[in-house]
Order: C-alpha cells, then sequence, then structure tokens
C-alpha cells in the first residue's frame, strides 16, 4: 500500500482530491503515508480520526497534503467549513463518498478491499497478539481507482 501510495503521489498536483474508502484496518493511513512521501510532504502522516484533519506542508515546492477523517462529518457542509484549500492542495478524503461533489467538480476515488489471510482474527482494532497482526497485514488488498464524476 505505501508503495503504491509513493508512485500515485508522485503523479498527484495541487487541486487533485483523492477520495478513499474501505474498512478499518484496509490500509488507507498507509496509503496515504506513502503519497505523502511521493509529494515530499512534511510528517509523520497519522490518522486524522480524532482532529478531523491535518495539514502536511511540502518540503519543497509541491503542494501541501491535507489528510481529511470525514467518518463523523454529516453533511458536506461539514466538509467545506473545514477551510480547506482544495485549489492548491492535494486532498486525501477518507470517508467523504458522499460529500466529494459538493467540493470537487472531479475527483480520483480510491475503494479498498480487505481480505483475510486466514487466521479469523480481526485486528484492526488491536485485539490479537503481535504474531497474528503480522499474518492479517499481510493479507491481501482489492483496490479499485476510479475518477469521478
Amino acid at each position: 500500500m505505501h508503495a503504491l501510495g509513493r508512485d500515485f503521489g508522485a503523479a498527484l498536483r495541487g487541486g487533485d482530491l483523492v477520495v478513499l474508502t474501505g474498512p478499518l484496518g484496509a490500509g488507507k493511513t498507509t496509503l496515504t503515508r506513502g503519497i505523502g512521501e511521493g509529494l515530499g510532504v512534511r510528517g509523520p502522516i497519522q490518522s486524522p480520526t480524532f482532529v478531523i484533519a491535518r495539514t502536511h506542508p511540502s518540503l519543497g515546492e509541491g503542494p501541501s497534503l491535507v489528510h481529511v477523517d470525514a467518518y463523523r462529518l454529516g453533511t458536506d457542509g461539514e466538509l467545506d467549513d473545514l477551510d480547506i484549500d482544495f485549489a492548491r492542495s492535494v486532498v486525501i478524503a477518507e470517508w467523504a463518498a458522499p460529500y466529494a461533489a459538493a467540493v470537487a467538480d472531479a475527483w480520483w476515488e480510491i475503494e479498498i478491499e480487505r481480505g483475510w489471510s486466514g487466521t479469523g482474527v480481526d485486528t484492526a482494532c488491536g485485539t490479537a497478539g503481535p504474531h497474528v497482526a503480522d499474518m492479517e497485514d499481510a493479507a491481501p488488498r482489492t483496490l479499485r481507482v476510479s475518477r469521478r464524476p
């Protein structure tokens, strides 16, 4: 996920919106870390779950990365109220599919499906020991990348 994000991030430009959808533990934040590396932004990139949005400035001449967790937003107006510079930043927005059309004319949508490696344990919330978590991290992911609308 990280390597894919790095390659994808190198191709993104200011004004790009990327909407990420997938279950907990699917790799949305790992993908975003790679995108940040590809863009050359200041890190570390962590999940914005509790702060809703984090801005990572460019370490060079490129755009900033704004990482949004829209899970707790109730309307597209709340996404707009975050006062994000969508025109000059690369915005990675988790759980924002219902709101994307309110803030952009076009966007990338990446849907991640996470398989399980056969242990029968969901480690997305850290409920198993480290050896099981390592095995689950190796579970296959399926990505659908599309350009919307």
